[in-house]
């Protein structure tokens, strides 16, 4: 490249700079001035480049797409993002959970599962893991759920004994861990996994028909994982092989992809259903409620600045268009809040400006101000009614408010029983009936590893009642190996 052709170097405000490498000095070897604006500007820069990193999901990688109907399912919604052929550009960001920015992509760990639509009517984000269950089914438990995780605040280590001591000491648990400890605690790479939003989700048709849904994203590229050995390895030789693997895959022309699909379930069926079909911890069986095929996801373009486009990405559940609503799951609800909550912290209050975050069509509200801002209001009255020619409200896109019928006192209670409500049930069918006896014995190698991690004595005696409970036999196995019988 000739020298001519190199562009020369600007501040922050494009005023050319005289040099990239010697700071003002008084003399050769006299003391940095102060006034040297550049070099001032070039560390105060770099002091603040990070922005606080997720306390959850911190680690993490994504990528831009599409998403397009296949079938119509228009019947059950009339959200426009699911309407026949419709075609609709998105953004993936895949994650661990517990793990902060620079930990490995390969421990055992839940998966973050979030997708932002860009659609005709503002953007539709739906946020989820790898599995269809979680470990709390209410949200005042989830900070505690997430500390129980992390590291101990005396010594800044992970600690396999606090995770048992909440997981053992909250049963509704079960499900979940067995998820965790089995196979797709570890996928290969975040290609070979599926993705569910997990919650239940209400949809509307055009008639006013309301639906309860459960959403599932199933990889085309299929499900595969990591056995521990092999996780524990990659954890010490690239321990970024997950943001690795699909920023290649695209970059060489391989766009992964996911078909999704929805359990429908008819929204008087939830009240009297066998168990509560809000209920985080619990997944909705087949054969009563099956698959129905929606569309394909495919991810077909990397993000030309990764800090800009999944650093500072924000997905949050209150996020939803005409169509689409949520449903009395407590987790569900709590998100509603926290997201937004913590983007404001995290990013500033003026987040959804961001290049990532932008919906793709106007903008018509009346937020104003605050750090950061660079839209205008668009409003010359900045308040709402005005008879200056401002945005209104239009609930006729959305008809009848998409809630439920509620009544009694304000109470602090679990849900209402239904008549199959427990926390070990469908923890034990995954164990019989879901997984074969190869998996069977990796699930009981990796709990067992994992008890012996510095689980201390009476933790480690709720735990092995823990999987008895969950099933006798598999229980009894993890507590011989345990025990070294």
């Amino acid at each position: 490249m000739s020298e001519a052709s190199v562009p020369f170097t600007t501040n922050n405000a494009g005023v050319p700079v005289e040099s990239d490498s010697d700071s003002l000095t008084a003399g050769p070897v006299g003391p940095i001035l102060l006034h040297d604006h550049y070099l001032i500007e070039k560390m105060a820069q770099f002091n603040r480049e990070r922005v606080p990193e997720r306390v959850v999901h911190a680690k993490g990688a994504g990528a831009y797409g599409f998403f397009q109907v296949t079938q119509d399912v228009s019947r059950f919604t009339k959200a426009d993002l699911f309407q026949p052929g419709k075609k609709t550009d998105m953004l993936a960001r895949f994650s661990t959970v517990a793990g902060e920015q620079g930990s490995p992509d390969t421990w055992r760990d839940p998966r973050g599962f979030a997708l932002k639509f860009y659609t005709e009517q503002g953007n539709y984000d739906l946020v989820g893991n790898n599995t269809p269950v979680f470990f709390v089914r209410d949200t005042i438990k989830f900070q505690d759920f997430i500390r129980s995780q992390k590291r101990r605040p005396d010594n800044g280590l992970r600690d396999n004994d606090m995770q048992w001591d909440f997981w053992t000491l909250s049963p509704e648990s079960a499900h979940m861990v067995t998820w965790l400890m089995g196979d797709r605690g570890i996928p290969k790479s975040y290609r070979h996994m599926n993705g569910y939003g997990s919650h239940t989700y209400s949809w509307v048709n055009a008639s006013g028909e309301r639906f309860w849904v459960k959403y599932h994203f199933k990889t085309d590229q299929g499900v595969d994982f990591l056995t521990q050995a092999e996780a524990d390895r990659l954890a010490g030789v690239d321990p970024d092989c997950h943001r690795r693997d699909l920023y290649e895959s695209i970059e060489n022309g391989q766009p992964p992809s996911w078909t999704l699909y929805v359990q429908v379930m008819p929204y008087a069926e939830a009240w009297d259903y066998r168990f509560n079909p809000f209920d985080l911890t619990k997944v909705w069986p087949h054969g009563d409620y099956p698959l129905h095929e929606v569309g394909r996801m495919t991810l077909n373009r990397n993000p030309d600045d990764y800090f800009i486009h999944i650093e500072q990405a924000a997905f949050e559940p209150a996020n939803l268009v005409p169509g689409i609503g949520v449903s009395p799951d407590k987790m569900l609800l709590g998100r509603i809040f926290s997201y937004p909550d913590t983007h404001r912290y995290r990013i500033g209050p003026n987040y959804a400006q961001l290049p990532p975050n932008r919906p793709h069509v106007p903008v018509h509200s009346y937020a104003k101000d605050g750090p950061m801002r660079f839209d205008a209001a668009r409003t010359e009255r900045p308040y709402a009614p005005n008879s200056y020619g401002g945005p209104a409200a239009q609930p006729d896109l959305w008809g009848e408010p998409l809630g439920w019928d509620v009544q009694g006192k304000m109470v602090r209670e679990a849900y209402p029983l239904h008549r199959e409500d427990d926390d070990w049930g469908q923890a034990g069918t995954m164990v019989r009936q879901v997984l074969d006896d190869a998996a069977r014995d990796r699930l009981v190698s990796n709990v067992s590893g994992h008890l012996l991690g510095g689980v201390s004595a009476p933790v480690l005696e709720r735990a092995l009642q823990y999987w008895r409970n969950i099933d006798k036999d598999l229980g009894d196995r993890i507590a011989t190996k345990v025990n070294g019988q």
